[in-house]
Order: structure tokens, then C-alpha cells, then sequence
């Protein structure tokens, strides 16, 4: 019986890279292969050498193919989706000049607060870029690089993404699309291009970055020699550009051009991120408004401080992380490591609202809840983005499609609900981003819209469908009166604690 076609999809997380195999023609999920990263840094730093990366990207792929069985040539495409924001320089030999920072090190919240005001404000920011520079925003991370490492930003031959980094390894050449570019806040999603005027701000010289892709899924290149003696595949097999993680999982999820529009996912990780596919390009400074992998937007608010947070609280009063409560009067917001939306990148956990009854469960509880609602709040500021009510009870129909680690956990699930009134689908394929970037890999080597392929994929009657429950607006308002009331003495952040993506 001849081997099927089979294209990899790579997601190249913080913590670790994922290579799951496709069959191209049925969807069929035929293995995964895995390989963790190493992360380092303390006091807001968070650094990865991005050799690993390469190195796990190998082994994940040989693992994968170990578990199916299949030979290498049975592979036609692969694809990498990467995580965000992170800042890769290279010498003049391709290879990393420092390690990467990441997109949660956050010791660029003054560079951040600097270019915005260098602009003329966040309205201009976002008319260009469609994002207002915070500390994760690559851009930020170049302005500290340029002030603290001045040597490394002046010997820099080229400047990458994580992402771009390893399809430049795939392909041997310096490619990227429109959704990851547009979160380095240098390409304006306004003229689909990177933007002089801010380069020059940034005493950025365009020849150091990579050409734009016109989609995720568009061919840049065949898999090298080198690559190919790497990764046990056959060279020549096609390589896609790739995208970033968040819009390889909205591939994933079937939300695009040719797919869902509108409709939010709530991704619960490490950090807590809500998105959605949307024709409207997004205008909101309390949003990321990227460009999507296949030519839409996707307007996007992450917080920093979600599954990992709570973990850490749980661990702290010696619980496992599903023996929780509600909060009662307790009010746990678990900013751990500083908050990206809403904006305050030197906050610090907060705890308030503690009685002689109050259990260890109920803190627990509290922190998952101080953690739900931020994201929560960010969704409803996505929804106005994308030029809809969120009030309106036909938007207020519409499921949230529960993703990430956090899925799989009954308090995150049930605390989702509960905070959202909204109903709930949790799709039953949890590797979405390699799924998304599967199907980038898929179009670039046989044609056909990404997102169309992902939805053709999809095992219909595999979701869990949850009808929504009673909004708790009691705990809403607690909550969220305390992070209003806190975000500027107590949190770090100005009277009102701005929202931004």
C-alpha cells in the first residue's frame, strides 16, 4: 500500500517544539514528535538561544517519524508556526549573534513607553501598525537591544523573528508573512509593508529583515540539502513561510477568509491570549490589531499571566491546581510577571478581600478568576474591534472556542463559563497551531486556501459543545472593581490601567 502524502506542521513554542505529522488528503493527525526548549533569566528577563530551537525542530521531527512508521519521502511541505515578538540577530553566517529575547521579557517596558510618545501617542501607532508598543512588541526589544547591547545591534547582519529564524534554516531563505511581521511593530498593516518612517525610528535597516510573503501558506523555497541531511527528509519538498503560533491556530480552528469570521477563541496557556479572523482591520489601542496568516486581520489581547500563574499560586498552598473553589469576597489578581493587557509591566500579584474563613480553596479559586476576567475583559474589547456589540445577544450566542493547556482542566473550563455566560466549544484537536501551520504546509506544496484545507480536516462530532450557564456578575464586578481601583498605586500603572494588547 503506497505511503500517503504527509506535510509537518511545526509549533516552535516557548517551551518546547511540537512536529505533528498530517495526511494531506483526510486531515488524519498520523503522529507527533516532540522536544523541550530552555528558557532563561530572572527580574523580567526571558531568553532562549534559538540554536535549540533548530536543534528540537530536528528531533521533534525524527521523533515523528519514528512514531508513524512512515519514510521521509513520504513528506511533500512543512511549515513552521512560531512564537511572537521575539528578537533573533544574526551574524553574517546566519548564526545568532546573543540568545533571543522573548515575547514575555519585559525589561523593554521603558523602551516601549519611549517609541510610543517618540510617534506622537498610541492612536498613531495604531493607524500605522494596527499595535501600540509594549514591552512584549518586538520593537521595544530592538530599542533595548540598541541601548543595552549596543555592540550586538551594530554587528547584526540580519534580524528575524522565531519564526523566520527557523523557516531561513528550512529553505535558506530570509522569508516572513504578513501575521508574524505584524507583530514586530515594524510593518503597517495599513499598507501591508514594512513602514520607513518607523525603521528609521528605530535605526533599523530594512535590508536586515526578511521579504514579506504575501500569505502563510505562499512557497518561499525548498527544503535545503543541509536541512533535508538534518531533518531526514527528502530535499526539495516545499516550504511554506509560516506564520505566527496565534494566527497558525486560528488557521487551525477554521477562522479566516474562507472559514469563521468573527467568532472568538480564548487560547489558556502560559499566557491567555483571545483572538478572532475578522474582514475589519482593527483600530483599538487596547488590542493588537495583526494581519492573519491568509490575508485577513486578526485583531488579538494577550495577558501574560494565566495557566502558569495559577499553577504557581496552587503550588504555593500546597493544592492541585483542580482543587478549587469560588473566590467568595477574596480578589486574587496573579500578576506574577508583570501584565501585558492591561498594560502594566511592573505589577506584581495582588491580593485583597482575605477573612479568618477564607480557604485555601477559595484562593486558588480567586486566582483563577482574577486570571479569567482580565482575558474575559479583552474579549469584549475584541468583539467592539471587530465592529460588533458584545452585548448584542446574537454576539453573545456566539461559543467561544476554549483552547490551550487551560482546556483541558475542568476549573479553568468551568471558571470560563461561569465568568462569560457565553457558551463554550472546546475543539477536539489540541494541537491547533501545528495543525494551522500543517495546513499552510499543505497549500504551499498542492494548492488551496489554509483555512478552507484546516475546515475540510476538521472530524465533525470530536467538540465538546458546553451550553452557556448563568453569568456570575457578583464576581465580575468585584474583580473588576478592584483592578480598576488598584491598577495605579498598588499594580504600577496609570489611573486607569490601560488595556492593550
Amino acid at each position: 500500500m503506497p505511503s500517503p502524502a504527509v506535510v509537518i506542521g511545526v509549533d516552535s513554542s516557548t517551551q518546547s517544539t511540537k512536529a505533528v505529522l498530517i495526511d494531506a488528503g483526510t486531515g488524519e493527525q498520523l503522529a507527533v514528535g516532540r522536544a523541550p526548549h530552555v528558557v532563561s533569566g530572572e527580574a523580567g528577563a526571558r531568553e532562549s538561544d534559538p540554536e535549540i530551537w533548530w536543534r528540537a525542530l530536528c528531533e521533534a521531527v525524527a521523533a515523528g517519524l519514528k512514531e508513524s512508521g512512515l519514510p521521509g519521502r513520504a513528506v511533500t511541505g512543512i511549515a513552521v508556526a512560531g512564537q511572537q515578538h521575539g528578537l533573533v540577530v544574526l551574524d553574517r553566517a546566519g548564526r545568532p549573534l546573543r540568545p533571543a529575547l522573548l515575547w514575555n521579557d519585559t525589561r523593554s517596558a521603558p523602551q516601549a513607553a519611549a517609541l510610543t510618545e517618540a510617534l506622537g501617542g498610541p492612536e498613531a501607532w495604531t493607524a500605522r501598525t494596527g499595535s501600540v508598543p509594549v514591552a512584549s512588541i518586538t520593537a521595544s526589544k530592538w530599542q533595548w537591544l540598541r541601548e543595552n547591547a549596543p555592540e550586538s545591534a551594530a554587528d547584526a547582519a540580519g534580524v528575524r523573528l522565531p519564526h523566520d529564524f527557523l523557516t531561513e534554516r528550512l529553505a535558506g531563505v530570509a522569508a516572513t508573512d504578513p501575521g508574524d511581521a505584524s507583530g514586530s511593530g515594524w510593518y503597517s498593516t495599513a499598507t501591508g509593508a514594512y513602514d520607513p518612517e518607523l525603521l528609521d525610528l528605530l535605526g533599523l535597516d530594512a535590508a536586515l529583515l526578511p521579504e514579506v510573503a504575501p500569505t502563510g501558506a505562499a512557497r518561499i523555497g525548498s527544503l535545503t540539502e543541509a536541512a533535508a541531511e538534518a531533518l531526514g527528509l527528502p530535499a526539495g519538498i516545499a516550504v511554506a513561510a509560516g506564520t505566527g503560533d496565534n494566527m497558525s491556530a486560528a488557521v487551525g480552528l477554521g477562522l479566516g477568509g474562507a472559514g469563521l469570521l468573527d467568532h472568538p477563541a480564548l487560547s489558556l496557556g502560559t499566557s491567555g491570549t483571545v483572538f478572532a479572523a475578522s474582514r475589519t482591520r482593527p483600530a483599538s489601542p487596547a488590542l493588537n490589531g495583526f494581519a492573519a496568516a491568509d490575508g485577513t486581520y486578526l485583531p488579538l489581547a494577550c495577558t501574560l499571566n494565566c495557566t502558569l500563574a495559577v499553577d504557581k499560586v496552587a503550588a504555593l498552598l500546597g493544592l492541585d491546581r483542580e482543587d478549587a473553589a469560588p473566590g467568595g469576597e477574596a480578589v486574587l489578581l496573579p500578576y506574577l510577571d508583570g501584565e501585558r493587557t492591561p498594560d502594566l509591566p511592573t505589577a506584581s500579584g495582588l491580593l485583597t478581600g482575605l477573612r479568618h474563613h477564607t480557604t485555601r480553596q477559595q484562593l486558588l479559586g480567586a486566582a483563577y478568576e482574577g486570571a479569567a476576567v482580565t482575558v474575559l475583559r479583552a474579549t469584549d474589547e475584541l468583539l467592539s474591534a471587530c465592529g460588533l456589540d458584545p452585548a448584542a445577544p446574537e454576539v453573545a450566542a456566539r461559543p467561544l472556542r476554549l483552547i490551550g493547556g487551560g482546556a483541558q482542566g475542568r476549573t479553568w473550563v468551568e471558571t470560563v463559563r461561569r465568568l462569560s455566560g457565553r457558551p463554550v466549544v472546546i475543539p477536539g484537536n489540541g494541537e491547533l497551531v501545528a495543525l494551522g501551520a500543517a495546513a499552510l504546509a499543505a497549500s504551499a506544496a498542492g494548492g488551496g486556501d489554509p483555512v478552507a484545507l484546516a475546515t475540510a480536516w476538521q472530524q465533525s462530532g470530536t467538540d465538546r459543545q458546553l451550553p452557556p450557564v448563568e453569568r456570575d456578575t457578583e464576581t465580575w464586578e468585584r474583580v473588576t472593581s478592584v483592578l480598576e481601583r488598584a491598577s495605579g498605586p498598588m499594580l504600577g500603572g496609570g489611573k486607569t490601567g490601560r488595556r492593550r494588547g
